[in-house]
């Protein structure tokens, strides 16, 4: 899937082995991350706590945390949402749901974190239905692969994040406002327009962008229509 132009796309959707190479991929070098640096912001490619933690707050902002709800964190590497819901939200009844490809970040989280309400899976995408879904930082390394591919693997997340979030997801991006001598080769870069115009024309929801937090990238907070997640369940 190759985007050419805001809200425009050419569909080449990667098959299954192609997705599976860059599912393994990912896992390898988050396994590589953690093994290095621990369990850490760099072990999950973040700079520090202080900007994680930022992006935490826009992502939770799908979340109403006047009721109890299920929550399902996709690419959750040790756990670092896990306890910042712990310290932000202590009085919230949270069912949290951590899954991560690498087994490594998985191990850890489990290690960290036990209790009830509190599951870790390794895997791609959650196998439950949540009320929220939300991902961090997971559209950002490419790992190699060209941009159409990645555009892909983003397309094949943002559909089971959709598939398996009942009212609400949300995902952050960089964004392609980064000056061009800034960018590393490693990273995506991209426009919120057309990641907005996929989710409301492919996945039938309605977007927010949050883009005023201080950092040069945005996080969309992606409204489901309800009937269709039920049809789908």
């Amino acid at each position: 899937m190759t985007v050419s132009g805001e809200g425009s796309r050419t569909s080449t959707a990667l098959g299954g082995a192609d997705l599976g190479r860059v599912h393994s991929d990912v896992e390898a070098y988050y396994s590589a991350r953690v093994a290095k640096y621990g369990a850490t912001p760099l072990g999950v490619d973040w700079s520090c706590q202080a900007t994680q933690s930022l992006r935490f707050v826009q992502l939770l902002k799908i979340c109403d945390f006047s009721t109890s709800f299920a929550l399902n964190d996709v690419g959750c590497g040790y756990g670092a949402l896990c306890a910042f819901l712990a310290m932000r939200h202590p009085e919230s009844e949270i069912d949290y749901r951590g899954v991560d490809l690498s087994r490594a970040m998985i191990s850890r989280a489990r290690r960290r974190f036990s209790g009830p309400n509190r599951r870790f899976v390794v895997g791609k995408a959650s196998s439950r239905v949540a009320d929220y879904s939300v991902a961090s930082g997971i559209m950002n390394v490419t790992v190699g692969h060209s941009r159409a591919v990645w555009e892909d693997f983003i397309a094949a997340t943002l559909r089971d994040m959709r598939r398996t979030s009942r009212r609400g997801f949300s995902v952050n991006f960089i964004s392609d406002m980064t000056p061009v001598d800034q960018r590393s080769a490693s990273l995506y870069y991209t426009s919120a327009e057309s990641w907005i115009s996929y989710c409301e024309r492919e996945l039938g929801c309605s977007v927010e962008t949050i883009d005023d937090y201080g950092m040069r990238e945005f996080t969309l907070l992606v409204h489901c229509n309800q009937d269709l997640v039920d049809r789908q369940s």
